[in-house]
């Protein structure tokens, strides 16, 4: 079965029913894991969590097949989670969904594929399993999701608030959500006791915009500014920023960027290209120049080791979280440092 961006709300539960086998992929990775994430909340009880890359599938394509039927160590439940970039885990795949002997939930989250990639039109027509993809959000669709965060908070804000949210979360509904949980905290808001939210109480709350927030580290680090990034990690530092939030603006560009070095092609023209998405208002004018430079530096090979150091970066996070600041700058720096060799 198949789901859009639209409807999977109302498709997931069904295929949380119905489906072992669940692959989420298109531009917006941040929807795609979103999904997943509610996916396996809708399954219950899934036991531990087992995780691959498409890179190690790619290598032993059996593996998947004889993970999802094997059990734990004491014999408990379990599920399978997958990062691949593109269509790396077709093979994998299709050897774990020929098998009739019952399988483990395997959630995929597929940076950089799309539903008519062969993986996805390998499971599309399948009952017993969902492909679902996720594009980048726009302004307004956020703004109007913020507005139903903070209705269900007890907050009432006007459409320049949810605006602000929404840009300074970098169209993350995830960080939007944060923001929101503080500002009801801070207001004592809740449904039988409702606030109203303004400017000041976003700025009480330390809110920063997108200009002054996340994505200047983000631009310095892709562009290999490297006598940059000490100003920016102290300026992260004195903000407060989340190490967490900041490593999903850095994977949300990542994901911009796949996008966009698949329409390119090859030897297609990145200017010409950053022009037409421009006018066809899928970029924001004042990102034009910096992906304009980052497309140069990141493409190909290269770019598919960004994404999946960024992932692996992730589940480092994740794991340490006491050392995650630290975590973060050493591999930011290291990303710089390579991006600073264009060729």
């Amino acid at each position: 079965m198949k789901a859009s961006q639209r409807d999977f709300n109302t498709v997931a539960p069904k295929a949380a029913a119905q489906a072992r086998t669940f692959f989420f992929c298109g531009p917006d990775e941040a929807g795609a894991q979103d999904a997943a994430f509610r996916i396996a909340g809708l399954l219950g009880d899934i036991g531990e969590r087992v995780e691959m890359t498409g890179a190690e599938l790619k290598k032993d394509p059996v593996r998947l097949g004889d993970e999802a039927r094997s059990t734990s160590l004491f014999g408990d439940k379990r599920h399978i989670w997958v990062r691949v970039q593109g269509d790396e885990a077709t093979e994998a795949v299709e050897i774990h969904v020929s098998s009739v002997v019952e399988a483990c939930p395997v959630l995929i989250v597929a940076t950089g594929a799309t539903d008519k990639g062969r993986t996805a039109k390998l499971l599309a027509d399948r009952k017993d399993a969902l492909v679902a993809m996720f594009w980048p959000p726009d302004l307004r669709s956020v703004s109007g999701s913020v507005r139903d965060m903070a209705s269900a908070a007890g907050l009432r804000i006007d459409g320049a608030i949810a605006d602000r949210i929404a840009r300074a979360s970098g169209l993350d509904t995830r960080l939007a959500q944060s923001e929101i949980n503080k500002l009801a905290l801070f207001l004592d808001a809740a449904q039988e006791r409702p606030r109203t939210a303004d400017a000041a109480a976003l700025d009480a709350i330390g809110a920063a915009t997108g200009d002054d927030g996340m994505m200047p580290i983000v631009n310095t680090v892709l562009a290999g500014e490297v006598a940059k990034l000490p100003g920016e990690l102290r300026r992260i530092r004195e903000m407060n920023i989340s190490p967490v939030g900041l490593l999903l603006q850095f994977e949300r560009r990542a994901a911009q960027l796949a996008q966009l070095a698949a329409k390119l092609g090859p030897r297609g023209d990145v200017r010409g290209l950053i022009e037409s998405e421009k006018a066809a208002r899928r970029i924001f004018w004042k990102d034009e120049r910096d992906l304009q430079a980052q497309l140069m530096r990141w493409r190909g090979k290269r770019l598919q080791r960004l994404v999946d150091r960024l992932a692996n970066l992730h589940r480092a996070l994740l794991a340490n979280s006491q050392s995650a600041e630290l975590l973060l700058a050493q591999e930011l720096a290291e990303i710089a440092r390579f991006a600073a060799h264009k060729n």
